[in-house]
């Protein structure tokens, strides 16, 4: 995947390593009580995917268009009818439209964080960033929460994520592939595939030289979290590489022709169809980052011509290959960026930082297809009314999808309590 400069000057790569009550949500009392009565579904999935939208994509221009609103709101594109009544999205993605029944659009998701990195980590873990605090990200509390296979990684990015473990700890920083797929050949991955000869027996020698320094320092560490949580992500990271099961999880040149031939060739095409490897395999999380949606200039061009018929591979193919696996109902999937862009075209053709109105897509893990659920107001510069659906709660809900109590609480290495996602509530409609 290109890396792109931000509009900030931040780069994308050097983004990347940064690690970075709405109104249709329940409150938990009456969570817990809806639980307690059957009335809710909880934990269907056992994986989920994220796919991460870096630079904030515009609302108005795919999930979320206002063909009535004045011309320099709307935008070039025209909606088109999805195969799910009523609902309808940019005739730049056609594929989607005809598997719109199996994912749910959330309209007027909204926040007022409109710099790449406060957005980012509001996005990624549910909790409004603090200074003082570094949240761990969905991928590290759903690798800590769901138990998984010894020899599979349980927390994959693809090629890699602003998600970090924070104040869990190095034991659950993500499995990153640092590069991405192509389409039928076998896919070497750091740490995961063997390269340039390296052999089973060369590593073994290598990780018994370790022990043997590991014997011989252990008294001065005995105490460190740090070298423990490092030397438990060592060892299951060689648990990975010598895996057999491992390397061929990631080896999509493996996958069957009628679930290759969904997907386009285009990197988050294959990224996509890696996931649905990973997901079969028994991995937990797997995350993707699509980056280029930065779009204060030439907005319509780019996503036209590059973003939105790629996304549209992707999705569609991922959507589909996961119900053909029988792996939709087990596998919660959700698309989101860290903002919206501006209702209101700018003198550049392109739409800038917007966090107050802003799109996500959630389907799978039992969650109810072919609905949007919330809404922006006719312009697209709000939730039409109260304060929206918040990032606290479409991460609670995914959360929620996985049978993880985001309620609970984690102690920080000073001792300080912290909830899972404090302020977030279920997204009610996503599971009626």
């Amino acid at each position: 995947m290109a890396i792109n400069d931000f509009c900030d000057g931040v780069r994308r790569r050097d983004f990347l390593r940064l690690g970075m009550i709405g109104g249709a949500g329940l409150t938990l009392a009456d969570y817990l009580r809806r639980v307690e009565a059957g009335e809710v579904q909880t934990g269907k999935a056992t994986s989920a995917i994220y796919i991460y939208l870096a630079g904030g994509p515009t609302h108005l221009d795919t999930f979320d268009l206002k063909p009535n609103a004045p011309k320099e709101y709307r935008g070039e594109f025209n909606p088109i009818a999805t195969n799910a009544p009523g609902v309808e999205i940019s005739e730049h993605l056609p594929k989607l439209a005809k598997c719109a029944d199996k994912f749910a659009i959330l309209r007027g998701v909204s926040h007022t964080l409109a710099a790449h990195d406060l957005g980012t980590k509001y996005m990624i873990t549910g909790n409004r960033p603090l200074p003082s605090l570094d949240f761990p990200g969905v991928g590290a509390v759903v690798s800590k929460e769901l138990s998984g296979l010894r020899d599979i990684p349980p927390f994959v990015a693809i090629p890699n994520t602003p998600q970090v473990a924070g104040f869990l700890g190095v034991e659950y920083t993500p499995f990153s592939t640092t590069s991405t797929p192509r389409p039928g050949q076998p896919f070497s991955v750091r740490g995961i595939s063997i390269g340039r000869g390296l052999t089973i027996a060369e590593i073994e020698k290598r990780q018994n030289l370790l022990k043997g320094l590991d014997t011989t320092f252990r008294g001065f560490e005995k105490n460190s979290d740090l070298i423990n949580g490092l030397d438990r992500f060592s060892q299951r990271a060689y648990d990975i590489i010598s895996s057999p099961r491992s390397r061929e999880a990631f080896d999509i040149s493996r996958e069957s022709p009628g679930i290759t031939s969904l997907f386009g060739e285009n990197t988050l095409s294959q990224s996509c169809l890696l996931a649905t490897r990973l997901v079969e395999a028994g991995t937990r999380f797997v995350t993707l980052t699509y980056g280029g949606w930065d779009t204060h200039d030439q907005n319509f061009t780019k996503l036209k011509t590059k973003n939105l018929p790629e996304l549209d591979d992707a999705l569609a193919g991922l959507f589909t290959a996961l119900d053909r696996k029988g792996l939709l109902e087990k596998t919660a999937v959700i698309v989101a960026g860290e903002f919206g862009r501006t209702p209101k075209i700018n003198d550049r053709a392109g739409r800038d930082h917007y966090p107050r109105a802003m799109f996500t897509v959630m389907g799978g893990g039992g969650i109810k297809g072919g609905q949007v659920i919330g809404a922006s107001d006719d312009k697209g510069t709000g939730p039409a009314s109260g304060d929206g659906i918040s990032p606290d709660n479409v991460i609670a809900s995914l959360y929620h999808t996985l049978g993880i109590d985001f309620s609970k609480e984690y102690r920080t290495p000073t001792g300080r309590p912290v909830a899972i996602a404090r302020y977030g509530n279920v997204v009610k409609e996503l599971f009626s």
